[in-house]
């Protein structure tokens, strides 16, 4: 082989393995501040519940309907647009900055205006100041928008952790201190302020960035690829929670609950770690962005390496739902059942879907991605709507039947731009399959042999026992070669560490 070609090849494998080390730290340092952070907030937020009252919670809970639909808003993708498009200049990133801060003034504007109406609606004249002051968040955040995603374009995945993890503890203490000072809400309107200070100062210490006049004919290109990313976000918070609409207008607050908290615990797996997957993968995704032989590699790895965790977990719940539901919440939740086989099934399905859109986007299939968020917006509140005369089973049902056709227009076209093949995506998570599948025959079969004379708690231990073990069974004998793979790539970061 000619030395000029293996020099390209040597610095390809090198750049690789680089990007593979900033990719397994970066989720590696974001869930160990996280989890962290979690414990010491989750401890702070006990304490607080015992000190403030139910009202005061639901006084920022009201003020959150307004505020959140604004956050979507105000942030106009354009945080998304400079991590992906790599060519923008110094001047179209700060002209970019200046559009972020107008936003976030609209915002305060939008949100303020609507805080007066929304105060009528609920009865509860407080809750005008509490949406004026939390949304002066808007504003302060606006600043943050560009040099954080300027950071998160370099990777710099440590620190912002590092930065994160300082938010969540300032809004811990500050909350807690204003707490037992007796501010009653104002300790949680205040301590959700601090977030948005707090974690702008951070990120203005390590980047900051100018401003400019916004023109239009300079920054037309990222202002349309954020217009996608915003619209296909909303149409995603619209149809994820028409669901809740549904439940609560058609069956009423019981069932409501029911399918809540069903909702809550088979999501739960999913959203820890794809929230700590879509942390750091944009960036990366963006910087191989016309890689197609890297863009399959990390679709397939990651796919597969989130359903060796996700697939068992959510089909685990799925299998031991009649057992877990009376053990661990009585006989009075008996109505959670159906709906939590279901929506665990779906929270599996869903898992092999929320890299698809993220590798779209950054391949410029922007238009394509909103719109099919928009088509799902329209059809699945109307299968809802259907499916409701079947109660809240009939809606979780909803996401297992209707919801995978949604999402295959988005497999088909991401397959046809990276040329990747169904059987290559296939192969990536045939472990996790194969090893559920094996595990479900067991748990069904352990159903049937352990006698209904025994104890609840220990027959739904042992059906745990006996999936888990027949899952870790299944991948050491039959799919040895990609736990060694998963390993090696998990060494490779320690040993980067270490030196």
């Amino acid at each position: 082989m000619d030395s000029h070609e293996v020099l390209p090849r040597a610095q390809e494998m090198t750049d690789q393995k680089n990007l593979d080390r900033v990719l397994v730290r970066g989720v590696a340092w974001t869930a160990a501040v996280k989890w962290l952070t979690q414990i010491v907030t989750w401890a702070i937020t006990l304490i607080v519940a015992r000190l403030l009252a139910p009202s005061d919670y639901g006084l920022i809970g009201m003020a959150a309907i307004c505020l959140n639909f604004v956050t979507l808003f105000s942030e106009f993708g354009l945080g998304t647009a400079i991590i992906t498009l790599q060519d923008m200049s110094d001047e179209q990133v700060a002209q970019l900055n200046s559009v972020s801060l107008l936003l976030g003034v609209l915002g305060f504007g939008i949100a303020a205006g609507a805080a007066y109406p929304l105060a009528i609606f609920f009865k509860a004249p407080k809750v005008t100041l509490v949406i004026v002051v939390m949304s002066v968040g808007f504003v302060v955040s606006a600043v943050r928008t560009v040099p954080y995603s300027l950071l998160q374009k370099d990777m710099r995945f440590k620190l912002l952790a590092f930065i994160e993890g300082f938010q969540s503890i300032i809004q811990g203490v500050s909350t807690l201190v204003l707490a037992f000072l007796g501010f009653g809400y104002w300790a949680l309107v205040l301590g959700n302020l601090s977030v948005s200070l707090s974690s702008t100062a951070l990120t203005l210490v390590w980047r900051r960035q100018r401003f400019a006049l916004p023109r239009l004919s300079v920054i037309r290109q990222a202002l349309l690829y954020s217009w996608h990313i915003i619209v296909g976000r909303l149409s995603w918070y619209f149809y994820n929670d028409s669901d809740f609409i549904v439940a609560g207008r058609v069956l009423g607050q019981a069932p409501l609950g029911a399918y809540t908290l069903a909702w809550t615990l088979a999501h739960a797996p999913l959203e820890k770690l794809s929230n700590l997957v879509n942390r750091v993968t944009p960036s990366v995704f963006a910087s191989i962005q016309s890689d197609l032989p890297a863009l399959r590699r990390y679709l397939r790895n990651i796919t597969g390496g989130l359903a060796l965790l996700i697939f068992p977990a959510t089909l685990g719940m799925a299998l031991v739902a009649p057992e877990f539901v009376q053990l661990a919440l009585g006989p009075k939740w008996i109505g959670v059942v159906l709906p939590l086989e279901l929506l665990a099934l779906h929270a599996l399905i869903r898992s092999n879907v929320i890299l698809l859109t993220p590798i779209l986007n950054v391949i410029g299939e922007t238009r394509f991605a909103m719109w099919n968020n928009v088509a799902t917006l329209i059809i699945l509140p109307i299968s809802f709507y259907i499916a409701s005369r079947w109660g809240t089973g009939g809606i979780a049902g909803v996401w297992v039947i209707v919801y995978p056709f949604l999402a295959l227009p988005l497999f088909w076209r991401l397959f046809q731009r990276i040329r990747m093949s169904a059987k290559e995506y296939f192969v990536a998570i045939w472990p996790a399959v194969s090893g559920c599948i094996l595990m479900a025959v067991a748990v069904e079969a352990s159903k049937r042999m352990l006698s209904s004379a025994w104890p609840l708690y220990l027959r739904f231990t042992l059906e745990i026992l006996v999936g888990a073990l027949v899952y870790a069974a299944t991948l050491a004998s039959m799919h040895r070669d990609r736990l060694r793979a998963s390993f090696r790539l998990v060494n490779s970061f320690r040993s980067q560490e270490g030196s």
